[in-house]
Protein backbone atom coordinates (compact mmCIF):
# COMPACT_ATOMS: atom_id res chain seq x y z
CA UNK A 1 0.00 0.00 0.00
CA UNK A 2 3.03 1.99 1.05
CA UNK A 3 4.03 2.54 -2.77
CA UNK A 4 0.47 3.29 -4.22
CA UNK A 5 0.13 6.00 -1.76
CA UNK A 6 3.39 7.29 -2.15
CA UNK A 7 3.21 7.08 -5.87
CA UNK A 8 -0.37 8.66 -5.76
CA UNK A 9 0.18 11.72 -4.12
CA UNK A 10 4.12 12.33 -5.94
CA UNK A 11 2.68 12.23 -8.94
CA UNK A 12 -0.07 14.77 -8.57
CA UNK A 13 2.38 17.01 -6.23
CA UNK A 14 4.21 16.90 -9.94
CA UNK A 15 1.45 18.28 -11.49
CA UNK A 16 1.26 14.89 -13.91
CA UNK A 17 -1.83 13.69 -16.17
CA UNK A 18 -2.76 10.87 -18.12
CA UNK A 19 -2.39 10.53 -21.73
CA UNK A 20 -6.05 11.55 -22.84
CA UNK A 21 -7.05 8.85 -25.18
CA UNK A 22 -10.65 7.89 -26.66
CA UNK A 23 -13.70 8.84 -25.11
CA UNK A 24 -14.42 4.98 -25.39
CA UNK A 25 -11.33 3.78 -23.87
CA UNK A 26 -11.51 6.38 -20.85
CA UNK A 27 -15.48 4.56 -20.70
CA UNK A 28 -14.23 0.94 -21.22
CA UNK A 29 -11.65 1.68 -18.50
CA UNK A 30 -14.41 2.89 -16.42
CA UNK A 31 -16.78 0.35 -16.41
CA UNK A 32 -13.76 -2.31 -16.18
CA UNK A 33 -13.27 -0.67 -12.76
CA UNK A 34 -16.77 -0.54 -11.42
CA UNK A 35 -17.03 -4.06 -12.23
CA UNK A 36 -14.53 -4.82 -10.37
CA UNK A 37 -15.67 -2.63 -7.46
CA UNK A 38 -19.01 -5.11 -7.22
CA UNK A 39 -16.53 -7.97 -7.52
CA UNK A 40 -14.27 -6.74 -4.65
CA UNK A 41 -16.54 -7.39 -1.37
CA UNK A 42 -17.92 -10.64 0.08
CA UNK A 43 -21.31 -10.16 -0.38
CA UNK A 44 -23.21 -9.16 -3.52
CA UNK A 45 -23.00 -5.11 -3.14
CA UNK A 46 -20.46 -2.66 -4.64
CA UNK A 47 -17.64 -1.64 -2.70
CA UNK A 48 -17.34 1.34 -1.56
CA UNK A 49 -13.99 1.75 -3.36
CA UNK A 50 -10.34 1.61 -2.88
CA UNK A 51 -8.31 3.75 -0.69
CA UNK A 52 -4.33 3.99 -1.60
CA UNK A 53 -4.11 3.56 2.80
CA UNK A 54 -6.58 0.89 3.07
CA UNK A 55 -7.12 -1.19 -0.34
CA UNK A 56 -10.81 -2.51 -1.36
CA UNK A 57 -13.32 -1.14 1.43
CA UNK A 58 -16.90 -2.72 2.32
CA UNK A 59 -20.10 -2.58 0.51
CA UNK A 60 -21.86 0.56 0.26
CA UNK A 61 -25.36 0.33 0.01
CA UNK A 62 -26.26 3.71 -0.52
CA UNK A 63 -24.59 4.42 -3.63
CA UNK A 64 -24.78 0.90 -4.78
CA UNK A 65 -28.46 1.87 -4.94
CA UNK A 66 -27.78 4.66 -7.77
CA UNK A 67 -25.05 2.54 -8.84
CA UNK A 68 -27.46 -0.99 -9.95
CA UNK A 69 -29.31 2.25 -12.47
CA UNK A 70 -26.40 3.06 -13.92
CA UNK A 71 -25.27 -0.84 -14.94
CA UNK A 72 -28.66 -1.55 -16.29
CA UNK A 73 -28.32 1.32 -18.26
CA UNK A 74 -24.82 -0.21 -19.28
CA UNK A 75 -26.86 -3.51 -20.24
CA UNK A 76 -29.13 -1.58 -22.53
CA UNK A 77 -27.37 0.69 -24.11
CA UNK A 78 -23.66 -1.05 -24.90
CA UNK A 79 -25.54 -4.62 -24.65
CA UNK A 80 -23.26 -5.58 -21.58
CA UNK A 81 -24.16 -9.34 -19.89
CA UNK A 82 -21.56 -8.61 -17.39
CA UNK A 83 -23.53 -5.62 -16.07
CA UNK A 84 -26.54 -6.83 -16.81
CA UNK A 85 -25.76 -9.45 -14.18
CA UNK A 86 -24.15 -7.25 -11.64
CA UNK A 87 -27.09 -4.93 -11.95
CA UNK A 88 -29.75 -7.86 -11.14
CA UNK A 89 -27.21 -9.16 -8.21
CA UNK A 90 -26.97 -5.70 -6.59
CA UNK A 91 -30.41 -5.37 -6.65
CA UNK A 92 -31.49 -8.63 -5.19
CA UNK A 93 -28.76 -7.34 -2.22
CA UNK A 94 -30.70 -4.52 -1.84
CA UNK A 95 -34.06 -6.03 -1.06
CA UNK A 96 -31.89 -8.19 1.50
CA UNK A 97 -30.42 -5.61 3.36
CA UNK A 98 -33.52 -3.58 3.34
CA UNK A 99 -34.62 -3.01 7.30
CA UNK A 100 -38.09 -3.98 8.64
CA UNK A 101 -39.13 -0.79 8.36
CA UNK A 102 -38.16 -0.19 4.92
CA UNK A 103 -35.38 2.24 5.18
CA UNK A 104 -31.80 1.46 4.46
CA UNK A 105 -29.44 1.72 7.41
CA UNK A 106 -25.46 2.32 7.24
CA UNK A 107 -23.56 -0.23 9.13
CA UNK A 108 -20.53 1.23 10.08
CA UNK A 109 -22.27 4.45 11.56
CA UNK A 110 -25.71 2.97 13.55
CA UNK A 111 -26.85 -0.68 13.07
CA UNK A 112 -30.30 -0.89 11.99
CA UNK A 113 -31.46 2.95 12.00
CA UNK A 114 -32.08 4.32 8.40
CA UNK A 115 -31.05 6.98 7.05
CA UNK A 116 -33.10 9.41 4.49
CA UNK A 117 -30.43 10.03 2.00
CA UNK A 118 -28.97 6.49 2.20
CA UNK A 119 -32.92 5.15 1.45
CA UNK A 120 -33.35 7.75 -0.96
CA UNK A 121 -30.87 6.67 -3.06
CA UNK A 122 -31.15 2.99 -3.07
CA UNK A 123 -35.15 4.09 -3.44
CA UNK A 124 -33.84 4.46 -7.03
CA UNK A 125 -32.11 1.62 -7.95
CA UNK A 126 -35.66 -0.45 -6.39
CA UNK A 127 -37.26 1.51 -9.18
CA UNK A 128 -35.28 0.97 -12.36
CA UNK A 129 -34.73 -2.45 -10.96
CA UNK A 130 -39.09 -3.09 -10.81
CA UNK A 131 -38.89 -1.36 -14.43
CA UNK A 132 -36.49 -3.34 -15.98
CA UNK A 133 -37.67 -7.13 -14.11
CA UNK A 134 -41.59 -6.14 -13.57
CA UNK A 135 -40.73 -8.34 -10.05
CA UNK A 136 -43.25 -7.50 -7.25
CA UNK A 137 -40.34 -7.55 -4.63
CA UNK A 138 -38.16 -4.72 -6.36
CA UNK A 139 -41.88 -2.24 -6.17
CA UNK A 140 -42.96 -3.47 -2.80
CA UNK A 141 -39.50 -2.76 -1.34
CA UNK A 142 -39.83 0.82 -3.30
CA UNK A 143 -42.96 1.31 -1.35
CA UNK A 144 -42.22 0.25 2.11
CA UNK A 145 -39.07 3.05 1.57
CA UNK A 146 -40.80 5.76 0.39
CA UNK A 147 -43.70 5.40 2.97
CA UNK A 148 -40.72 5.25 5.53
CA UNK A 149 -39.62 8.75 4.27
CA UNK A 150 -42.90 10.19 3.70
CA UNK A 151 -43.12 9.19 7.91
CA UNK A 152 -39.32 10.82 8.97
CA UNK A 153 -40.39 14.12 6.73
CA UNK A 154 -40.89 17.30 9.05
CA UNK A 155 -44.11 19.65 8.85
CA UNK A 156 -42.28 22.73 6.87
CA UNK A 157 -40.61 20.08 4.69
CA UNK A 158 -37.37 19.31 5.43
CA UNK A 159 -36.04 16.09 6.83
CA UNK A 160 -34.11 16.74 9.91
CA UNK A 161 -34.79 13.16 11.89
CA UNK A 162 -32.22 10.20 10.59
CA UNK A 163 -30.15 12.44 8.57
CA UNK A 164 -26.54 13.47 9.17
CA UNK A 165 -26.52 15.40 12.27
CA UNK A 166 -29.76 16.35 12.23
CA UNK A 167 -29.94 19.18 10.30
CA UNK A 168 -31.99 19.93 6.95
CA UNK A 169 -29.72 19.14 3.78
CA UNK A 170 -30.97 20.64 0.42
CA UNK A 171 -28.88 18.07 -1.49
CA UNK A 172 -32.28 15.85 0.08
CA UNK A 173 -34.31 17.05 -3.28
CA UNK A 174 -32.23 13.93 -5.03
CA UNK A 175 -34.47 11.73 -2.06
CA UNK A 176 -37.47 13.71 -3.42
CA UNK A 177 -36.86 12.83 -6.55
CA UNK A 178 -36.46 9.50 -6.41
CA UNK A 179 -39.94 9.36 -4.37
CA UNK A 180 -41.78 10.96 -7.57
CA UNK A 181 -40.00 7.82 -9.36
CA UNK A 182 -41.76 5.34 -6.95
CA UNK A 183 -45.06 7.46 -7.23
CA UNK A 184 -44.65 6.56 -11.18
CA UNK A 185 -44.54 2.92 -10.44
CA UNK A 186 -46.66 2.90 -7.46
CA UNK A 187 -49.53 5.98 -7.19
CA UNK A 188 -49.65 7.72 -4.37
CA UNK A 189 -51.01 10.86 -3.42
CA UNK A 190 -48.74 10.86 0.01
CA UNK A 191 -45.34 10.32 -2.08
CA UNK A 192 -45.82 13.04 -4.17
CA UNK A 193 -46.81 15.37 -1.47
CA UNK A 194 -44.41 14.77 0.23
CA UNK A 195 -41.84 15.32 -2.30
CA UNK A 196 -43.43 18.44 -3.47
CA UNK A 197 -43.38 19.60 0.44
CA UNK A 198 -39.36 18.96 0.35
CA UNK A 199 -38.82 20.80 -3.12
CA UNK A 200 -40.35 23.68 -1.70
CA UNK A 201 -38.66 24.03 1.53
CA UNK A 202 -35.74 23.31 -0.98
CA UNK A 203 -36.51 26.19 -2.88
CA UNK A 204 -36.74 28.36 0.22
CA UNK A 205 -33.09 27.78 0.30
CA UNK A 206 -31.87 29.08 -3.16
CA UNK A 207 -30.76 32.48 -3.85
CA UNK A 208 -29.12 33.87 -7.62
CA UNK A 209 -28.52 29.95 -7.86
CA UNK A 210 -27.24 28.93 -4.83
CA UNK A 211 -28.46 27.24 -1.73
CA UNK A 212 -28.03 27.56 1.40
CA UNK A 213 -27.72 24.09 3.88
CA UNK A 214 -26.45 22.34 1.02
CA UNK A 215 -23.06 21.34 2.65
CA UNK A 216 -22.52 17.84 5.01
CA UNK A 217 -22.04 20.34 8.09
CA UNK A 218 -23.87 23.55 8.72
CA UNK A 219 -21.60 26.62 8.60
CA UNK A 220 -18.91 24.92 5.96
CA UNK A 221 -19.61 25.75 1.83
CA UNK A 222 -20.50 22.74 0.13
CA UNK A 223 -18.34 20.62 -2.53
CA UNK A 224 -19.57 20.48 -5.83
CA UNK A 225 -20.70 17.43 -4.87
CA UNK A 226 -23.62 18.10 -3.02
CA UNK A 227 -24.43 20.95 -4.78
CA UNK A 228 -25.06 19.18 -7.48
CA UNK A 229 -27.16 16.54 -5.80
CA UNK A 230 -29.51 19.25 -5.01
CA UNK A 231 -29.34 21.10 -8.87
CA UNK A 232 -30.21 17.41 -10.13
CA UNK A 233 -32.79 16.54 -7.48
CA UNK A 234 -34.60 20.03 -8.96
CA UNK A 235 -34.19 19.31 -12.56
CA UNK A 236 -35.50 15.42 -12.47
CA UNK A 237 -38.55 17.00 -10.13
CA UNK A 238 -39.20 19.26 -12.54
CA UNK A 239 -39.49 16.90 -15.44
CA UNK A 240 -41.77 14.31 -13.55
CA UNK A 241 -44.03 16.80 -12.04
CA UNK A 242 -43.56 19.17 -15.36
CA UNK A 243 -43.71 22.06 -12.54
CA UNK A 244 -41.36 24.96 -14.46
CA UNK A 245 -40.83 26.32 -10.78
CA UNK A 246 -38.56 23.36 -9.81
CA UNK A 247 -36.61 23.83 -13.37
CA UNK A 248 -36.13 27.26 -13.27
CA UNK A 249 -34.47 26.60 -9.66
CA UNK A 250 -31.93 23.47 -11.53
CA UNK A 251 -31.44 26.08 -14.11
CA UNK A 252 -30.71 28.95 -12.30
CA UNK A 253 -27.78 26.82 -9.96
CA UNK A 254 -26.54 24.89 -13.03
CA UNK A 255 -25.47 28.31 -14.79
CA UNK A 256 -24.41 29.79 -11.76
CA UNK A 257 -21.97 27.04 -11.91
CA UNK A 258 -20.94 27.69 -15.24
CA UNK A 259 -18.73 30.75 -14.14
CA UNK A 260 -16.76 28.56 -12.07
CA UNK A 261 -15.35 26.44 -14.84
CA UNK A 262 -12.01 27.02 -16.54
CA UNK A 263 -10.69 26.35 -19.58
CA UNK A 264 -9.06 23.15 -18.61
CA UNK A 265 -12.25 22.04 -17.08
CA UNK A 266 -11.08 22.96 -13.51
CA UNK A 267 -13.94 23.74 -11.05
CA UNK A 268 -13.61 24.60 -7.05
CA UNK A 269 -14.20 21.72 -4.77
CA UNK A 270 -16.46 23.54 -2.52
CA UNK A 271 -18.62 27.11 -3.35
CA UNK A 272 -20.21 29.03 -0.86
CA UNK A 273 -23.57 30.02 -0.41
CA UNK A 274 -22.51 33.46 -1.89
CA UNK A 275 -21.20 31.87 -4.85
CA UNK A 276 -17.28 32.57 -3.69
CA UNK A 277 -15.01 29.79 -4.39
CA UNK A 278 -13.73 28.02 -1.32
CA UNK A 279 -11.22 25.47 -2.45
CA UNK A 280 -8.00 25.24 -4.45
CA UNK A 281 -8.73 21.98 -5.45
CA UNK A 282 -10.94 20.24 -7.80
CA UNK A 283 -13.65 17.63 -6.71
CA UNK A 284 -13.41 15.94 -9.18
CA UNK A 285 -17.39 13.71 -8.50
CA UNK A 286 -18.98 17.39 -8.41
CA UNK A 287 -17.22 18.05 -11.96
CA UNK A 288 -19.09 14.05 -13.29
CA UNK A 289 -22.42 15.27 -12.03
CA UNK A 290 -22.89 18.56 -13.55
CA UNK A 291 -21.59 17.25 -16.61
CA UNK A 292 -24.45 15.01 -16.42
CA UNK A 293 -26.72 18.22 -15.80
CA UNK A 294 -24.97 20.50 -18.18
CA UNK A 295 -25.66 17.78 -21.06
CA UNK A 296 -29.20 17.49 -20.02
CA UNK A 297 -29.62 21.30 -20.25
CA UNK A 298 -27.81 21.04 -23.44
CA UNK A 299 -30.11 18.64 -25.00
CA UNK A 300 -33.67 20.41 -23.52
CA UNK A 301 -32.28 23.88 -24.80
CA UNK A 302 -29.59 23.34 -27.52
CA UNK A 303 -27.46 25.87 -25.59
CA UNK A 304 -24.20 25.00 -27.38
CA UNK A 305 -22.85 26.70 -23.52
CA UNK A 306 -23.92 23.72 -21.71
CA UNK A 307 -22.26 21.19 -24.28
CA UNK A 308 -18.89 23.15 -23.62
CA UNK A 309 -18.98 23.35 -20.32
CA UNK A 310 -20.24 19.42 -19.57
CA UNK A 311 -17.18 18.41 -22.19
CA UNK A 312 -14.52 20.67 -20.49
CA UNK A 313 -15.60 19.13 -16.75
CA UNK A 314 -15.69 15.47 -17.80
CA UNK A 315 -12.32 16.45 -20.17
CA UNK A 316 -10.35 17.31 -16.90
CA UNK A 317 -11.88 14.33 -15.31
CA UNK A 318 -9.87 12.52 -18.24
CA UNK A 319 -6.66 13.94 -17.83
CA UNK A 320 -6.72 12.18 -14.30
CA UNK A 321 -8.26 9.06 -15.18
CA UNK A 322 -5.21 6.32 -15.39
CA UNK A 323 -5.55 4.16 -17.76
CA UNK A 324 -2.25 2.28 -17.92
CA UNK A 325 -1.40 1.68 -14.65
CA UNK A 326 -0.88 -2.46 -14.08
CA UNK A 327 -2.70 -1.61 -10.53
CA UNK A 328 -5.99 -2.50 -11.37
CA UNK A 329 -7.48 -1.49 -8.35
CA UNK A 330 -6.57 2.10 -9.82
CA UNK A 331 -6.70 1.76 -13.40
CA UNK A 332 -9.87 3.28 -14.80
CA UNK A 333 -10.66 4.59 -11.56
CA UNK A 334 -12.12 8.62 -10.67
CA UNK A 335 -10.13 9.60 -7.18
CA UNK A 336 -12.75 11.48 -5.33
CA UNK A 337 -10.37 15.00 -5.44
CA UNK A 338 -7.53 16.42 -7.77
CA UNK A 339 -5.00 16.38 -6.37
CA UNK A 340 -5.73 13.37 -4.47
CA UNK A 341 -5.08 15.01 -1.05
CA UNK A 342 -8.15 17.53 -1.80
CA UNK A 343 -10.91 17.13 1.12
CA UNK A 344 -12.96 15.83 -0.50
CA UNK A 345 -12.65 11.74 0.17
CA UNK A 346 -8.99 12.20 0.09
CA UNK A 347 -6.72 9.45 -0.88
CA UNK A 348 -9.17 7.22 -2.06
CA UNK A 349 -11.44 6.56 -5.32
CA UNK A 350 -14.81 5.90 -4.30
CA UNK A 351 -17.20 3.80 -6.63
CA UNK A 352 -19.99 7.18 -7.29
CA UNK A 353 -16.76 9.58 -8.94
CA UNK A 354 -17.04 6.61 -11.27
CA UNK A 355 -20.36 5.80 -11.63
CA UNK A 356 -21.44 9.72 -12.50
CA UNK A 357 -18.77 9.76 -15.01
CA UNK A 358 -19.83 6.95 -16.64
CA UNK A 359 -23.39 8.32 -17.06
CA UNK A 360 -21.69 11.52 -18.07
CA UNK A 361 -20.45 9.94 -21.07
CA UNK A 362 -22.93 8.13 -21.71
CA UNK A 363 -24.98 10.72 -22.15
CA UNK A 364 -22.19 12.64 -24.36
CA UNK A 365 -22.02 9.90 -26.69
CA UNK A 366 -25.65 9.70 -26.71
CA UNK A 367 -25.17 13.20 -27.84
CA UNK A 368 -22.92 13.49 -30.23
CA UNK A 369 -23.70 9.40 -31.68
Amino acid sequence: MGSSFMGRVLRDAAGAHSSRQSRDEHLRSAVEWLQRAAAATPDDGVSYGYSVRGGWRPSYRETSGYIAVTFFDLAQRLGDSESATVARTVSNWLCEVQEADGSIANPLYRAHEGIVFDTGQVLLGYVRAYRETGEPRFRDSAVRASSWLVSRLDEDGAWRKNTHLETPHTYNTRVAWAMLECHDIAPGQAFEAAARKNLDWALSQEKDGYFRSCAFEPGVAPFTHTIAYAIRGFLESGRLLDEPKYTDAAVRAADAVLEHVRQDGWIPGQIDENGHPAARYCCLTGNCQLAIIWLKLYKSTGSERYLDAAKRSLGFVMDHQDLTTSNLALRGAIKGSHPIWGRYAPLSYPNWPTKFFIDGVLLWNEIES
